[in-house]
């Protein structure tokens, strides 16, 4: 004869009330990689008409930019890879490490050449510093002092 197992309970728990924020990070992450694949596109393919006018510093900070021949090739097929990783929730953590320095180069741009963009640039903003502190369990090994090669 066996003794009933008095440590499991039987009767129905009632189901845990699930929160709608458990989607933010999902949300933030979409809208973030929409953003960066969009625009990072727009780059190579031109579907979005430039400004008519655009102030002389801007102007002249975009000419020099394109005159290097290599760095909004290298600026916006980084923000294609980083929207494209995004969206397909691939290797999120480093592809918030890789548009950072792009993202405050944007911050940067608007705030002191076109402060007409700066809503759009401080959403971008926001959406980073959301996510990466949703994965901020990702990125502790990174702050490590002192690390051992493999």
């Amino acid at each position: 004869m066996t003794m009933p197992d008095t440590h499991l309970s039987y009767a129905a728990e009632p189901p845990q009330k699930k929160s709608p924020a458990r989607y933010l990070p999902l949300v933030a992450r979409i809208l973030m990689g929409l953003l960066f694949f969009v625009f990072g596109l727009n780059g190579f393919l031109n579907f979005i008409p430039p400004p008519k006018v655009m102030p002389e510093g801007a102007l002249a900070f975009f000419i020099a930019l394109v005159k290097t021949g290599y760095m909004i090739p290298l600026i916006k097929g980084t923000e294609v890879a980083v929207g494209a990783l995004l969206l397909s929730n691939r290797f999120v953590p480093l592809a918030l490490v890789l548009i950072a320095p792009n993202i405050v180069n944007i911050i940067l741009f608007h705030a002191f050449l076109e402060p007409a963009g700066l809503p759009i640039a401080g959403f971008a903003l926001v959406l980073e510093l959301f996510l990466v502190w949703s994965y901020r369990k990702a990125y502790g090994p990174m702050f490590a002092a002192r690390v051992t090669p493999a």
